[in-house]
């Protein structure tokens, strides 16, 4: 029971954090598909977000060479994530969305007759790069039966994720109000789920590897700061 109580709401939580993105484009796409072919972008997107998870089992495996508290360390990525993009909100899903939707996927849709399926995939695939990042160290830091039940959980949301696209292509206004507001809440989500892969590992009760991860973690902001000075105009770094 603890398992269950445990992995249900990591995976809903992991899900929804790395998947923001999907809705919006998927509402984009049933928005400009005909009814007779929104069976295609559904095959699709479980093809495309199935092999996101194949990539990302990778984790689940390395686990069993590599001591737990070492492969929490991984924990680190999606904090970054988070973090980079709390900082550059100005170029989130909106114009990712509007970008992949309205030139790639017209262009694949047009110049294939039957391959609808495969088209939604790589769209799905393109826009999950950053879930094999967050996929793979909470597959290594959990059980096999954690697993299982974050896996069930993450194929059943892809369903519900298809359906509510498809209800919302009849209310535009909570599409624009999710595309909005929605990329502000991810990166909070990353950082904590990045967090919480760190303390599940106990990667931070080892001292080394404490000493570790803050070295890691400001080298990457450091990395992060440059490229915000860099945004900045030139007369505020003059200043």
């Amino acid at each position: 029971m603890s398992e269950l109580s445990t992995a249900i709401p990591i995976g809903l939580t992991t899900f929804t954090a790395t998947n923001m993105d999907d809705l919006v484009i998927l509402t984009l796409i049933f928005s400009q598909m005909k009814t007779n072919l929104h069976k295609h972008i559904v095959a699709g997107q479980y093809l495309g977000f199935t092999a996101l998870v194949i990539v990302s089992l990778s984790g689940f495996f390395g686990s069993t060479i590599l001591p737990q508290p070492w492969i929490g360390l991984l924990g680190i990525a999606p904090m970054m994530i988070g973090f980079y993009r709390l900082l550059h909100q100005d170029t989130g899903t909106e114009g990712e969305g509007e970008a992949e939707t309205e030139q790639p996927v017209n262009r694949w849709f047009t110049y294939f007759l039957s391959p609808q399926i495969y088209s939604m995939a790589v769209v799905t695939i393109a826009n999950g790069a950053d879930n094999i990042a967050i996929y793979a160290p909470l597959f290594a830091s959990t059980t096999r039966e954690s697993l299982v039940i974050i896996l069930t959980v993450f194929f059943s949301l892809v369903g519900v994720w298809c359906y509510a696209a498809l209800q919302l292509t009849r209310t535009p206004a909570i599409a624009d109000v999710l595309n909005r507001y929605g990329n502000q809440l991810v990166p909070f989500v990353l950082m904590i789920l990045g967090s919480f892969i760190l303390i599940e590992s106990h990667t931070l009760e080892n001292p080394g590897l404490a000493v570790l991860t803050l070295v890691i973690c400001c080298i990457c902001l450091l990395v992060l700061s440059k490229n915000i000075w860099n945004l900045l105009p030139a007369e505020s770094r003059e200043g």
